[in-house]
């Protein structure tokens, strides 16, 4: 109920702030909720997700993982303009946009339990449900996708299960920005101790101050208020440990190197947490190809794509549809729809 009221002021704010988009047409999809159990830390939990699947059918399917303080809500935002969900069911492929374990709608184990490897494994148990027709439709092909934390979610899973037929990896470098990601850090706080969770939400869990998401995630790119306040009402959590072996693992490892599956990699040409003099060269496509090519095998055959001008969460930049569209070219070029 919480969330409901916030997700409704929010997208109050949107109606007053916003300035008319064209109309996007029909939904490409129709879309069905998930909720796939998985047995992760020794117990059964839920991984809540929404399947989309177009008109036609689908062969392949991405299985969207967000990042750290989004819930499934990132890959097909509530303010009727930024959807990379739909723009990939226009392209012929079929989604899977998830909740990560203690966020959203998914079960929510104690936080210092939560580990990125335990979020891989339950993504590897969500694939395997994919291909078996778990959750309706069977599909032949998965493409697993994430951003930020929910891309080194992907990596792992990738890597330790060699069962997926391409990966996304979005908001991710090897070479992070210190200063970037310590700054970003300062802007969290304890979830229970926040007006939009509440005092008797789970101890451990963090989420964002109100007011920094922009400072975080969309820096130094012009800031959109309507934007902001949907961030602000969909805005969720994470927990330190799942963060800590992320980044320990897929990053510093890295696991990368044990992916067999073709391998996209794209982020904002300004993200302060991996781009920078000391950090990744994000100028170009070219020069993120060549920073990030060294961390990963032949097999890999990696593709990078930088979105000009923009900070970490590209999803949700007013010019992400040139990203949306070289994702679906790739894939349909390595995977096939």
């Amino acid at each position: 109920m919480r969330y409901q009221r916030a997700l409704a002021a929010g997208l109050a704010a949107l109606t007053v702030a916003a300035t008319p988009a064209p109309a996007a047409g029909a939904d490409p999809a129709t879309c069905r909720e998930v909720r796939a159990p998985v047995t992760v830390l020794a117990t059964r939990h839920t991984v809540h997700g929404q399947l989309c699947t177009p008109a036609g059918g689908a062969d392949a399917v991405q299985l969207l993982i967000p990042g750290a303080t989004y819930n499934s809500s990132y890959w097909d935002f509530p303010d009727g303009r930024h959807s990379f969900r739909a723009a990939q069911n226009r392209a012929g492929f079929a989604t899977l946009a998830v909740d990560r374990l203690g966020s959203g709608r998914s079960s929510r184990p104690p936080a210092p339990l939560l580990t990125a490897l335990a979020q891989a494994d339950a993504m590897h148990q969500v694939v395997r449900g994919l291909r078996s027709g778990a959750y309706g439709p069977r599909f032949d092909k998965v493409v697993i996708g994430g951003h930020s934390l929910g891309a080194a979610v992907a990596a792992i899973e990738a890597g330790a299960y060699r069962d997926v037929d391409g990966v996304l990896l979005t908001g991710m470098t090897h070479r992070i920005n210190p200063a970037g990601v310590a700054a970003s850090f300062a802007n969290f706080r304890p979830a229970n101790l926040d007006p939009k969770f509440g005092p008797l939400f789970p101890v451990g869990y963090l989420t964002t101050a109100p007011g920094t998401r922009y400072a975080s995630f969309h820096a130094p790119a012009p800031s959109a208020s309507d934007v902001m306040a949907v961030e602000e009402a969909t805005k969720d959590v994470f927990s330190p440990t799942e963060a800590a072996d992320g980044l320990g693992v897929a990053v510093l490892l890295p696991f990368s190197r044990n992916i067999t599956a073709p391998v996209m990699t794209a982020v904002g040409g300004r993200d302060a947490a991996v781009c920078g003099p000391l950090a990744t060269d994000c100028s170009t496509a070219l020069t993120l190809l060549a920073a990030e090519r060294p961390y990963f095998g032949p097999q890999a055959r990696l593709r990078a794509y930088v979105l000009p001008d923009y900070g970490h969460s590209i999803n949700l930049a007013p010019h992400a549809g040139a990203y949306y569209d070289a994702v679906a070219d790739w894939a349909r070029t390595e995977v096939g729809p």
